[in-house]
């Protein structure tokens, strides 16, 4: 399996743990799997498992960076997609951030509607930047997107 392709099935998974809390990464990978008819390799599981694990750190990232933006008031989509963005960007050894981020916003054109990629494209560069993965350029501001701006 591809990377992309790995990379897709693990941001259905992370979609499904964000409404499906009441299974653990194991079950979720086990029954989509199954049901799906894909063999989830390394890359899938060690992702799914590792965006679990850090989900309060990532979501704290997040909501921090999505300036002017209420975090409750984010579109799953979207959700799903930085979270698996961020996690390879800050844990991911053998992903740089410029494909993590790249990655995100192919997917946000295929998965959200249609402001979310440059949303999610502000974020994902606005986290490379405080986390010192960008250098020191100034972090694009987060687009706006569909939803409610927090107050």
């Amino acid at each position: 399996m591809k990377r992309r392709e790995a990379r897709e099935y693990t941001f259905k998974l992370i979609y499904e743990l964000g409404v499906q809390s009441d299974k653990s990464a194991e079950e979720l990978i086990e029954h989509t799997a199954e049901a799906q008819e894909f063999a989830p390799d390394k890359y899938i599981k060690r992702t799914v498992k590792g965006v679990l694990e850090h989900k309060e750190e990532i979501d704290a990232l997040i909501a921090e960076c999505a300036v002017n933006w209420n975090f409750s008031r984010l579109s799953a989509t979207s959700l799903a997609i930085m979270r698996l963005a961020a996690y390879e960007m800050l844990f991911s050894e053998d992903v740089p951030f410029s494909i993590a981020i790249n990655e995100a916003v192919e997917l946000a054109k295929k998965y959200d509607h249609d402001k979310a990629p440059k949303f999610i494209n502000g974020v994902l560069n606005t986290i490379a930047v405080k986390k010192g993965l960008k250098g020191e350029a100034k972090a694009e501001e987060p687009a706006e997107a569909d939803g409610e701006k927090s107050e």
